[in-house]
């Protein structure tokens, strides 16, 4: 099952997080996939399995990837 999460973007000056596309594995694990835009670095490139948790960014709670697996 996919769902949308949250990736961190870097080299940005400020927080900015980007909805990305993620297989759920199991829990809090997914697997991210998708395309990173040829003008954007995220935290964890596609293909990677993250931890993530809900967090409050500034339009609401979503799950946020936080750390690698």
């Amino acid at each position: 099952m996919t769902q949308t999460i949250h990736m961190e973007l870097l080299d940005e000056g400020t927080a900015v997080w980007r909805p990305v596309e993620a297989e759920q594995i199991d829990g809090e694990l997914f697997r991210v996939i998708g395309i990173v835009p040829e003008h954007e670095k995220w935290m964890f490139p596609p293909g990677t399995i993250v931890r993530c948790k809900n967090t409050k960014l500034s339009d609401g709670i979503h799950l946020t990837a936080y750390e690698s697996v």
